[in-house]
């Protein structure tokens, strides 16, 4: 089915009331690959869409919108203590996290609650309380927007960084993905270093798979928005790396500041305390303002555009720049 004008507003997390040109919803691989093959190239105006948990449109969308809905989540095979599962790109992300943790697999545990469908995961490289989604991505099966044509990406294909991948770089706008596998275990090396994780979850007796979901949940709703209630796309924008030289000034200045080594040898800080050190937190300008308890989350009272939206992201970045010398990147999608 093609839906014509169509009002974007439950395809996106800010709850904005904009329209596409076209939506064509697919539950099917085999029908996206007939689609795609029959445009031969010629639908300029392509863009695969899941549940719009970070994007922001800052006006109608003037092209085909493609809403990938692929279910089913399968146990693919299983070798001593390691298991290989798949999902369809259209499932919501925390039921597959839900699923796994009732079957007693681990991996997954500290990305509960994560807005999105699955698709979007590798996409982002999504990533929550000191573990990224790469650390369980077996591949990605993806179809070619341009011919239709059927390609597996393993992990190292899919050059995986900090809240990025080959579909955001590269091969950005020219895949849809279909379906991701993921290598987990039955005797998971549980992750529990970040912050007081590992301490809440004793709290609760034991320290399981499904207390660390626990946790996770409470811990995210306890300091995040709602979509449901207040249109938000979670984590505006990047944690910015930094020089260890920077990091020592900035730490002079608030000695609260945390601060984390990342794999390239620079410090990685976290931009929701130079926004609130730059005084925006709790702020709001008309109907878009920045969340009370985060200030790294950007919300919609009500009636914001997404220009408005966009200029007060801009205000913010200006403001981080002047007073820190560092230009913040936004994690959320700019449409």
């Amino acid at each position: 089915m093609i839906y014509e004008n169509i009002s974007l507003k439950k395809y996106n997390t800010f709850g904005l009331n904009v329209k596409a040109d076209r939506l064509i919803p697919f539950k099917h691989e085999e029908n996206v690959i007939s689609f795609l093959r029959q445009q031969g190239g010629s639908e300029q105006s392509l863009f695969v869409i899941g549940q719009g948990s970070n994007l922001l449109f800052t006006g109608d969308f003037h092209g085909t919108l493609i809403h990938p809905e692929m279910e089913g989540i399968t146990l693919e095979g299983r070798k001593d203590d390691v298991v290989i599962i798949s999902s369809g790109a259209g499932v919501l992300w925390d039921k597959l996290v839900e699923s796994t943790i009732n079957n007693g697999f681990g991996g997954l545990e500290n990305l509960s609650l994560i807005p999105g469908s699955v698709g979007a995961a590798p996409v982002q490289n999504i990533g929550a309380y000191g573990v990224e989604v790469r650390n369980t991505i077996e591949r990605v099966r993806a179809v070619s927007l341009e011919n239709g044509s059927v390609r597996e990406f393993t992990n190292d294909e899919c050059q995986f960084g900090y809240r990025s991948s080959i579909f955001k770089g590269e091969l950005k706008g020219k895949y849809l993905i279909t379906k991701v596998y993921f290598r987990l275990s039955t005797r998971p090396k549980l992750s529990l270093e970040y912050g007081s994780l590992r301490e809440e979850v004793s709290k609760l007796g034991s320290v399981s798979l499904k207390n660390v979901r626990e946790i996770v949940i409470n811990t995210r709703k306890s300091k995040l928005p709602d979509p449901a209630i207040l249109g938000n796309a979670g984590s505006f924008f990047k944690n910015p790396a930094v020089s260890e030289s920077l990091a020592e000034e900035l730490k002079k200045k608030d000695p609260q500041l945390p601060v984390f080594n990342n794999d390239s040898g620079e410090v990685k800080i976290p931009a929701g305390r130079l926004i609130e050190l730059c005084g925006w937190k709790g702020r709001r300008i008309g109907d878009a303002g920045v969340h009370d308890r985060q200030a790294l989350v950007l919300v919609n009272f009500g009636r914001a555009t997404g220009k408005e939206i966009f200029d007060l992201s801009e205000k913010i970045k200006e403001s981080v720049f002047e007073k820190f010398g560092i230009m913040l990147e936004s994690e959320v999608e700019i449409l």
